[in-house]
């Protein structure tokens, strides 16, 4: 039962320390060996802490020096083994050390600090679990808007591609509390939980809600069953990816030109986008109707509808419908005028 306990003692030491294995190992062997030296030499020839110590470190660096006191044939059994024992730690940490440079490993253990050093400065940032298909094309998207992003994925050759790519990720499970806090949960802004598992998902709303009650989450759902058990949970909003993509189908079939009009328009080959104007209380647009506001001949931009601060949705709004703090406009425009008019907001 002992010799079991040590058993998985070292197997667990070995999980917790990863790559650095070898080389803790490697050490601890070669501080027994001099400690074991020193006890040796201190039982064996009788000799004081201080020159058994000095005996044990010029025997095990091989410097060659004269012995400190005579050796008798049990003390020179014992200097032989220091010296094969010693002789034969040094080469395994030299051979762990360069194992280490060699594959890379040293590098990319530097590179992940930077980065989590990194993201622990992230602030409103956008967190994604997992990089699948459906993660992947999340990320660029978000990316590309110029938003920060980090990313937490468990599959190795995923994580090595976004460090390729540069992009911000954690290397973990997604439903596990501390990944999460790694990630920056509590200095989020959003948290968009992507992974093919339905269960994971649930999981990682409810500690992120938990976490973080501010934070906007978007889930993925499997099916229509989905949807109340995430909010429920406490997702802001469920998407169902298989859902939307029947329908975007369909739609391709039924309305072709509003389909590939969009579909234009959103992969940016035209200079035109779909934006979301949030009106802050000091914003000069306060208190103005549409036709006050000159929001269209100032800025080129179309108001599709507006979404009051009480939730309410106001579609094709009137020239006279007033815009007031806390909403939200839903515009047509070219990119350079949606930047304009969001010196004014």
């Amino acid at each position: 039962m002992k010799s079991k306990t040590i058993f998985s003692t070292m197997l667990s030491l070995r999980r917790t320390f990863g790559m650095f294995w070898g080389l803790i190992a490697g050490f601890i062997y070669m501080l027994l060996v001099f400690i074991g030296g020193i006890i040796g030499y201190m039982w064996i020839e009788g000799w004081n802490f201080l020159n058994s110590f000095y005996m044990v470190v010029i025997t095990l660096s091989t410097v060659g020096f004269m012995e400190v006191l005579p050796l008798s044939n049990n003390g020179r059994i014992l200097t032989s083994l220091l010296i094969l024992g010693g002789v034969g730690g040094f080469a395994y940490l030299i051979g762990a050390f360069s194992q280490l440079l060699v594959e890379g490993r040293l590098q990319a253990i530097l590179g992940r600090r930077r980065m989590q050093k990194t993201i622990g400065k992230l602030r409103n940032h956008i967190i994604v679990c997992g990089y699948g298909r459906i993660g992947e094309i999340v990320t660029k998207e978000i990316i590309d808007e110029g938003w920060e992003v980090v990313v937490i994925e468990n599959n190795r050759e995923l994580v090595e591609s976004m460090e390729a790519a540069g992009i911000s990720c954690v290397e973990g499970d997604a439903t596990n509390d501390d990944v999460l806090k790694l990630a920056g949960l509590g200095n989020a802004k959003t948290l968009i939980t992507s992974l093919s598992d339905e269960a994971a998902n649930v999981y990682v709303t409810l500690i992120a809600r938990q976490s973080n009650a501010k934070l906007n989450i978007i889930a993925r759902g499997n099916n229509h069953i989905s949807i109340s058990r995430l909010e429920f949970a406490g997702a802001n909003r469920v998407v169902l990816p298989h859902t939307i993509g029947g329908l975007r189908m369909a739609q391709s079939v039924l309305r072709p030109t509003v389909t590939n009009f969009i579909d234009i328009a959103m992969r940016g080959k035209l200079d035109l986008q779909m934006e979301e104007l949030f009106i802050t209380a000091d914003s000069e647009l306060v208190g103005k109707d549409l036709i006050e506001s000159k929001i269209r001949p100032r800025f080129n931009l179309i108001i599709i509808a507006i979404r009051k601060g009480s939730g309410e949705m106001v579609f094709n709004p009137g020239p006279n419908e007033v815009i007031e703090a806390g909403d939200t406009l839903l515009t047509v425009g070219k990119l350079s005028d949606l930047s304009d008019i969001n010196k004014i907001l």
